[in-house]
């Protein structure tokens, strides 16, 4: 109330009284719902802050609270493997586009071995597909990882990783390298925003002890996390959003399975109406005068097929909640559907239960999951991108490779592709056909279909000619498909050059046999 409302409130209370209701009147009154502080809203308090004045606070308990899902929690373990499992899977294949066959054999060989665990991880501990599948599961579940470029001695060229989590940022770091930088979470960064170098904590090997940081400059650190907002400086958990819901999920669970264990006991409970004497009262015992001596009940459990003695007038009441049981499985699976769609994952990708499930609705399933997870791989494959880069460079330093103008080409001589491992299919006849039909309208070329098939086309193709051709050297047709001048044929139709095939209205069905009947 302002001084003129005072006034007219001295002068005039009921004139003073009706401004008043009329401007509370006008406060809950929004042009959005969402935006009012109705009595439905009264609660709902917010304010506008920078993403790291949001995150900065809760970051570390939202990675604790995630960690102990974790290691506790089956429901959030099947959503970090559904991730694991289709992010990266059984890998991807490394594909070298130097322009130089030899020159990408070569890579490509060495990079195979580097990927040995003695060769890419400092510790000597992870093979590099080990060590991808992990940051996959670290970005989950911590909001990131962080990769450090580590120069040895030792291993096939000098050059390793070393994977640090984002517990070891020092975030008690605030002195800048540079007078014109500041310092945040541990990161040092210019007056864009760009890291130029990371304050690194270093524990004892038991981790008890805690060393002083170390500073890594931000070209030998790849920081794997996802930005959200534009002010976003570091990591936050992807499980965030979900992280309540799956531990009141777990309780539930807990409480019903508790109470299933209780109705499942038989259990007998006798009571005496006089003190137990003679030859059996010893079971009970006596005290010190002779008397009998009365059960304690404190810290009693109920087991299967015991029998427990009462005191003289006491009696049993029986506490039995009902609904749980009865309701604990549409709770439970509404649960995992608000789970799955809070990590952008399908009910069935989350709980395994394909009970209400056809071919249709999975297969629309597997095409939304894959758009979600298309989104952690491509930022996979970046981190990917970067670390062959650097793998290049140190073949070219190392002396294993020599190339003249590389320094001068070198985006040229690093440039690659990334084919990742297959993946099964619910029908793959229906499959097979799809991509029949696709190859020869055009929709999907051969290196497609083999890039789908972790294969690189070229060895296919080669690999398939050399089968053919062997097949034949022994009078055995081994069927496959050869392109000529026509459209697609068999084998067993001339000598693969296209004259021996016929046109039919159906390119993909029909096919010619040697005499020409369709």
């Amino acid at each position: 109330m302002n001084w003129l409302d005072g006034l007219i409130g001295w002068i005039s209370p009921r004139a003073g009284y009706q401004r008043e209701i009329y401007r509370q009147a006008m406060e809950y009154s929004r042009n959005y719902d969402a935006a009012g502080y109705d009595r439905l809203n009264a609660n709902w308090r917010v304010i506008n802050e920078s993403a790291e004045m949001t995150d900065r606070f809760d970051r570390d308990t939202l990675r604790a609270r995630a960690r102990d899902l974790e290691r506790n929690s089956d429901i959030m373990n099947a959503v970090i493997r559904a991730y694991k499992r289709n992010v990266y899977g059984a890998g991807y294949r490394l594909r070298a586009n130097s322009g130089s066959e030899e020159l990408n054999q070569k890579l490509e060989r060495y990079w195979k071995i580097w990927c040995k665990q003695q060769n890419c991880d400092v510790t000597g501990t992870q093979c590099f597909d080990a060590m991808m599948r992990m940051a996959v599961a670290r970005k989950k579940i911590d909001g990131g990882i962080l990769f450090l470029k580590r120069y040895t001695a030792d291993g096939l060229i000098p050059f390793k990783l070393q994977l640090l989590e984002v517990d070891e940022l020092d975030i008690a770091s605030m002195t800048p390298k540079s007078t014109k930088n500041r310092v945040a979470g541990g990161i040092e960064y210019n007056q864009y925003n760009r890291p130029v170098g990371y304050f690194i904590r270093h524990y004892s090997i038991d981790g008890m002890e805690i060393r002083d940081p170390v500073y890594v400059e931000a070209k030998d650190v790849i920081f794997h996390y996802e930005k959200t907002r534009p002010s976003q400086i570091r990591e936050i958990s992807d499980m965030a959003p979900t992280i309540t819901r799956i531990r009141d999920t777990n309780e539930f669970m807990r409480a019903v399975s508790v109470k299933e264990r209780i109705l499942s006991c038989l259990a007998i409970f006798i009571k005496r109406v006089f003190p137990q004497a003679g030859i059996g009262a010893g079971k009970i015992g006596r005290t010190a005068s002779g008397g009998e001596r009365p059960e304690i009940y404190s810290g009693k459990t109920i087991t299967p097929g015991m029998i427990q003695y009462l005191n003289a007038e006491d009696s049993v009441d029986v506490v039995n909640p009902s609904g749980q049981a009865t309701d604990a499985a549409s709770y439970i699976k509404q649960e995992l559907r608000l789970v799955g769609s809070g990590q952008g994952l399908s009910y069935e990708t989350t709980s395994r239960d394909m009970s209400e499930s056809n071919y249709s609705s999975a297969r629309q399933g597997m095409i939304e999951d894959e758009l979600t997870y298309i989104e952690d791989r491509d930022m996979l494959l970046h981190v990917m991108d970067e670390i062959y880069e650097t793998f290049v460079i140190s073949l070219v330093l190392s002396g294993k490779v020599e190339i003249r103008d590389f320094w001068e080409r070198k985006e040229i001589y690093m440039d690659h592709s990334w084919i990742q491992a297959p993946k099964k299919w619910i029908d793959p006849l229906k499959e097979a056909n799809a991509n029949k039909i696709a190859l020869v309208t055009g929709q999907k070329t051969w290196a497609d279909l083999a890039a789908e098939n972790g294969k690189d086309w070229k060895e296919q193709i080669n690999e398939i000619a050399e089968i053919l051709d062997y097949g034949r050297s022994k009078g055995i047709d081994m069927g496959g498909v050869i392109f000529g001048k026509g459209n697609p044929v068999s084998m067993g139709d001339g000598e693969g050059k296209g004259e021996g095939s016929k046109r039919t209205d159906d390119p993909v069905h029909a096919r010619s046999d040697p005499n020409g009947r369709k």
